[in-house]
């Protein structure tokens, strides 16, 4: 029997989008974002005799020097995964410089054989087909054409999904398309597109790291009314700015 279970919704497969009845699903972690500073508490929790800001200080300096190590070229082995410096795009000719438009340095994260034998122990419930609700489903870097989280600082970014238009359009209320690293946060802007389904966007001038994307909006589609306080849709899968 299972120790633990992912709750998961079905989501509409956006990268199929001619494709019927081909869903992807998506694990419900919405409230469940842990940061360092819950970390820190947790280990705090299990009876440490070191004090809370000790130790949120040790765990975020271990995500520096991990940072800084990467930035160097070293691999780094933790305990949850191996990462390792990488390089995407193609070079013409053996003298071909780096280019920043045609290649990007990125990262290859790898489960390690402890991380793989406790994901065994996970069973998942499948809470069935999300309909009708607001979500984001899918951001697409436009200026690479990725979709594996990371993006642009300066570019453009594609977000598909239902219910996620902006309204009011002109962001009065606080609503717009946002950005977080959990210290600061960047509503990106302004919006190309706007439409229930997809956003078309600039990304702000970010600096490396990871970020969360959420929505906020009184939109609905229930002809020209607006709800009365904005909702907040978030992303689920953390965006990644590496230069």
């Amino acid at each position: 029997m299972k120790r633990f279970y992912w709750k998961a919704w079905l989501r509409q497969n956006f990268l199929t989008k001619d494709v019927d009845n081909d869903y992807v699903a998506e694990v419900s972690t919405v409230g469940r974002t842990l940061r360092n500073s819950d970390i820190a508490q947790e280990v705090v929790k299990e009876g440490s005799e070191v004090k809370y800001e000790t130790v949120f200080d040790i765990v975020e300096r271990t995500d520096r020097i991990r940072r800084e190590k990467l930035q160097e070229g070293c691999s780094v082995q933790t305990g949850i995964c191996h990462l390792s410096p990488r390089i995407t795009g193609n070079w013409i000719g053996a003298s071909t410089a780096f280019d920043p438009e045609k290649h990007k340095s990125t990262l290859d994260i790898t489960p390690t054989a402890e991380m793989r034998s406790a994901l065994a122990e996970v069973g998942v419930e499948v809470l069935g087909i999300r309909e009708g609700g607001a979500y984001i489903g899918l951001v697409t870097d436009v200026t690479t054409g990725l979709v594996d989280g990371t993006i642009t600082p300066n570019g453009q970014i594609l977000i598909a999904g239902e219910k996620i238009k902006v309204e009011p359009s002109t962001g009065a209320g606080g609503v717009g398309v946002f950005v977080t690293d959990g210290k600061d946060t960047h509503q990106i802007g302004p919006l190309a597109v706007n439409h229930p389904k997809e956003i078309i966007s600039v990304v702000p001038p970010l600096s490396k790291g990871t970020y969360q994307l959420y929505i906020l909006t009184r939109y609905t589609s229930g002809g020209d009314s607006l709800l009365n306080e904005p909702r907040r849709i978030e992303y689920a899968t953390p965006l990644v700015v590496t230069e």
